[in-house]
Formats: structure tokens, C-alpha cells, sequence
């Protein structure tokens, strides 16, 4: 999108609505009798939802170009690298 170009506002307080919803869920996950790793599976899903709502409304990204999206996303195979790390450590 080009400097100063307008886009769509985004309706925030549905996104902070929505937000909420995925927060109740997760406290409702977190009391069902499920296994720990199933927990922690829908748990991750779930926080990974929420990041991408606030990265794409709140943060923009929704409305820019590929070059900031690109940027957005390539500290991420590195976070991904160290909570491997971190893990493997703690595990063994």
C-alpha cells in the first residue's frame, strides 16, 4: 500500500470482543479433564489466534504490504529455534 493511502478502519471493539471470547475459552480449557499435552495443544492454538488478531488489526498488518509482513515474520523460525531449545533442556 502506498505512503498515506486509507484503508478500512478496523471495528476494534469487535476484535477486542472476539479477544475476550478466545480468553474465556482458554480459562475454560485450562478446568477440562484432558490430558496435559491436549490442554497445551488447544491452549498454544488458541494464543497463537489471539496473536495473529492483534498483529493484523491492532498492529496493521492486515493493511500493509508484503515487504512489512515479511519483516513481521521472520523473527519467528528463531523464536521457534529457542522454545525448541529451551524444551529439549528442560525435558531431558
Amino acid at each position: 500500500m502506498s505512503e498515506g493511502a486509507a484503508h478500512a478502519q478496523p471495528n476494534y471493539w469487535t476484535i477486542w470482543a472476539y479477544l475476550l471470547v478466545l480468553t474465556v475459552v482458554e480459562l475454560g480449557v485450562a478446568f477440562l479433564p484432558w490430558t496435559k499435552e491436549i490442554q497445551l495443544l488447544v491452549l498454544l492454538a488458541l494464543a497463537i489466534w489471539k496473536a495473529l488478531l492483534v498483529a493484523l488489526y491492532f498492529m496493521h498488518l492486515k493493511f500493509e504490504g508484503n515487504r512489512m509482513r515479511i519483516f513481521a515474520i521472520a523473527p519467528l523460525p528463531l523464536t521457534v529455534i529457542i522454545i525448541v531449545a529451551v524444551l529439549t533442556e528442560y525435558v531431558w
